[in-house]
């Protein structure tokens, strides 16, 4: 394994959320998150926004449109109006922050936008070409920061389901290294026919519950959400008495190099991510509260994540919350860090749901929340072509 020196080093700075704002199925803002987390509401319904009539699937989880901030512009897309949300959210609770760079995920971009063109296009009448603007993945993003009066350098990060966790681990080490104070991260994504006509066709998909971990699984559904959060130096943040909401002390990356698609089933790639992001942080596995698992219920997925888990982390409490919202893919990291906050802040363990059988002994936080001191959690982001992330947090 790499040498990684920890954030213990004078050298290193160490890095505090200090806002977050999210928007998903399970609901929008702080308090709404927080209670169907709780509750362990299922939000997964039937899928309203594109014809799906030749697809085995029938569900996702879907944002709210009408709980949405409203759009600049006539031709923003509705990804662009899930960052404002977030970002909205977040400058409520940190209204004097100014991000020097930000860090954005996406997958899919404004993917919507682009289907319009092309069946107008190829049905030769008229469509406008804002919406081949709005197609390109920074446009949402730009939109969503020019609202805010933000004009700053930003990095979009387009690595598979790994991209959410990739860019707050970025925008942690451009903290840590001292070169920025403050940093505006997160991940974006929206559900669209082209996307999920893809993952249909790889049989990755299914008809039933989503049942991450659980022995009879099937396949993953799709969601769709956004979530950002501000970082600082923690020690600048604590002088300026600004309230933090934990802090990232670790961050773990690598490639297995095994499939396009397919993990390698010996949980090599995920294991090192994980024995990084704890190395990383300086944590030992017995001083982790809770993990929450990239978990997509497919059958190579699940099974390659709770080798790699019970390798390093056995007995630890583990849930995958896409069971309740679906897999968000470029924006699944980020969201799921907004969940692991409310279980630090709230002292519980959010659900595993539609869980019935046991396939391994992963400690499954099965169905339902449980009351928990967490202090320390783990999550992970695992994608195609071996992209492989996690993150460590602490509460302060």
């Amino acid at each position: 394994m790499d040498k990684v020196v920890t954030p213990q080093s004078s050298m290193f700075r160490r890095v505090a959320i200090t806002a977050c704002g999210c928007v998903s199925p399970l609901g929008i803002g702080w308090q709404a998150t927080r209670e169907a987390l709780l509750r362990g509401d299922d939000c997964i319904s039937p899928i309203t926004s594109f014809d799906i009539s030749r697809c085995q699937c029938k569900t996702a989880g879907q944002v709210d449109d009408t709980k949405l901030a409203t759009a600049g512009s006539k031709r923003w897309h509705r990804s662009a109006r899930m960052l404002r949300t977030t970002l909205k959210e977040a400058r409520c609770t940190q209204p004097h922050f100014r991000p020097e760079i930000c860090f954005m995920a996406t997958t899919s971009g404004g993917m919507s936008f682009g289907e319009e063109f092309f069946y107008h296009q190829t049905a030769s009448s008229r469509q406008p070409a804002s919406h081949i603007a709005g197609y390109m993945p920074m446009q949402p993003v730009q939109d969503a920061l020019f609202s805010m009066g933000w004009e700053v350098p930003c990095r979009i990060i387009s690595n598979a389901c790994a991209s959410g966790t990739n860019a707050l681990g970025l925008a942690f080490l451009a903290v840590r290294s001292g070169r920025y104070q403050r940093v505006l991260c997160g991940g974006y994504d929206a559900l669209s026919l082209l996307v999920f006509a893809g993952f249909e066709s790889l049989k990755a998909m299914t008809a039933e519950k989503c049942r991450p971990f659980d022995a009879s699984r099937t396949g993953l559904v799709l969601g769709e959400g956004a979530a950002v959060f501000y970082l600082e130096d923690l020690e600048q943040a604590e002088r300026c008495g600004i309230p933090i909401l934990a802090e990232i002390a670790g961050y773990g990356v690598a490639s297995d190099n095994h499939h396009l698609t397919q993990p390698n089933p010996n949980g090599s790639g995920a294991r090192l991510a994980i024995q990084r992001a704890l190395t990383h942080a300086n944590f030992s596995s017995q001083s982790i509260d809770y993990i929450n698992a990239h978990g997509t219920a497919t059958v190579q997925n699940d099974a390659s994540e709770a080798r790699a888990l019970l390798d390093l982390l056995p007995n630890i409490p583990v849930s995958s919350t896409k069971a309740m919202m679906g897999h968000a893919l470029g924006a699944a990291g980020a969201i799921e860090t907004a969940f692991c906050l409310h279980a630090l802040q709230s002292n519980f363990l959010p659900p595993n749901l539609n869980f019935r059988q046991k396939e391994t002994s992963l400690n499954v936080v099965a169905n339902t929340s449980r009351a928990a001191i967490v202090q320390r959690v783990l999550t992970n982001s695992f994608g195609f072509g071996g992209a492989n992330a996690c993150l460590a947090l602490q509460s302060l």
